[in-house]
């Protein structure tokens, strides 16, 4: 049996996605898990989940002789990678990191460089219209932070909103963005690290 297999039958068996398989020199093998998704429900991977897979997963790799020398089980962290429809409709309003396949073309309508790969904005769906199928874009907005106490001007224009529209076949890589607030959960702002 594949490898992929084993880890998908032992995560989904003991009740877990498996969100991502990673080997990496010196046989470092790399298993991260989550939860279901459950709208309205917030869940998180605990250190005992981590070790129930754990445990599973030692057994049967050893009993089909798959080879490794440290075997890592974690949850996605904050910067969780997306690749699935379904993690896109988890994550919707959320901010997110994409990077594109290829360079966005060049188009008079737009502030972007036309040369531009990777964009952070919130995650948003595109309603399906009379000519496109449904889909996602990220909004974002080109304003420079403004630094701990200077004054911003209330007279100041807004940086323009931008959106760019992509499908999944579009992207390289799509992750959640680590964004960290300290000052509680679903307290102010989002501050980046």
């Amino acid at each position: 049996m594949a490898l992929q297999d084993i880890v998908q039958e032992i995560a989904v068996g003991l009740g877990y996605d498996l969100v991502e398989i990673d080997r990496s020199a010196g046989g470092l093998l790399r298993i991260t898990i989550d939860l279901p998704w459950q709208p309205g429900v917030e869940q998180f991977v605990t250190v005992e989940d981590c070790e129930k897979v754990t445990r599973q997963l030692q057994f049967a790799m050893e009993v089909d002789g798959v080879e490794y020398k440290r075997l890592e089980v974690s949850s996605p962290g904050i910067d969780r990678p997306l690749r699935h429809e379904k993690d896109f409709e988890r994550f919707e309003g959320q901010v997110i990191d994409i990077t594109l396949k290829a360079p966005i073309g060049v188009t008079s309508a737009t502030q972007v460089s036309a040369n531009r790969k990777k964009f952070r904005g919130t995650l948003e769906r595109v309603p399906a219209g009379e000519e496109a199928a449904a889909g996602w874009q990220i909004v974002w907005s080109e304003e420079p932070p403004s630094k701990p106490g200077a004054r911003v001007s209330k007279k100041r224009p807004p940086a323009p909103v931008q959106a760019l529209s992509f499908t999944l076949d579009e992207l390289r890589d799509a992750r959640l963005a680590p964004l960290v607030s300290f000052k509680g959960r679903g307290n102010g702002p989002l501050e980046t690290p």
